[in-house]
């Protein structure tokens, strides 16, 4: 089961796991309400995420803590990329983002990251973290972390992705994240680079 109720997420670590033979299901599906994150890195995140879907469904259980760090902002969004807007608005009435559509979210996170960027160094990374769980109370998670290195720009480009991915451009291919097809994304992507290292453990561990 996937900790996640992250659609993107899903769509992608789905698209990565098929070929390997490995089905996820969303803990949505299996009337799993998702853990809240208390904490201040995605390691510790993740771990809570995939323990508590465990606890409550009796399945192993994967979970995933990614977002966007900056060096401008030292490390922010970071563990609060989905909410980064959410939590600089002061506004006492504003909508409650699990009420917005993913699109004005991500359209919100992106100009709250480009405004408290002005004028400063775009240096970036992707960071993924996923967590694997044969039991809620697993003595030995299996733990795998991935970074994909890149830089925001002002204009977004490409129409595929989610998130940051429109303002996240990666030098060595000229490209943003959004302008990659989504196969492309998930051969290079660090979700993608994640996942390899997670069967490779678990080769491992056969």
């Amino acid at each position: 089961m996937l900790a996640s109720g992250n659609a993107g997420k899903l769509r992608e670590l789905q698209a990565l796991m098929a070929p390997l033979g490995v089905a996820l299901v969303a803990q949505r599906a299996l009337g799993v309400d998702e853990a809240e994150e208390v904490h201040h890195t995605f390691l510790e995140n993740a771990l809570l995420k995939a323990r508590h879907a465990s606890r409550v469904s009796g399945l192993p259980a994967l979970a995933d803590d990614s977002g966007l760090c900056t060096v401008a902002l030292q490390g922010a969004p970071g563990v609060r990329s989905a909410r980064f807007a959410a939590d600089a608005r002061e506004a006492p009435k504003a909508l409650p983002e699990e009420k917005l559509a993913t699109a004005v979210v991500d359209a919100r996170n992106n100009a709250e990251l480009l405004r408290r960027l002005a004028g400063q160094t775009r240096a970036a990374w992707y960071v993924c973290v996923l967590v694997l769980v044969r039991s809620p109370d697993d003595p030995h998670p299996i733990v795998v972390d991935a970074i994909w290195p890149g830089e925001i720009v002002d204009e977004p480009r490409g129409h595929h992705g989610f998130g940051y991915d429109p303002h996240f451009f990666l030098p060595d291919l000229g490209m943003t994240v959004a302008e990659l097809e989504p196969a492309h994304k998930n051969a290079v992507s660090h979700r993608g680079r994640a996942i390899q290292a997670l069967m490779a453990r678990l080769r491992e561990l056969r």
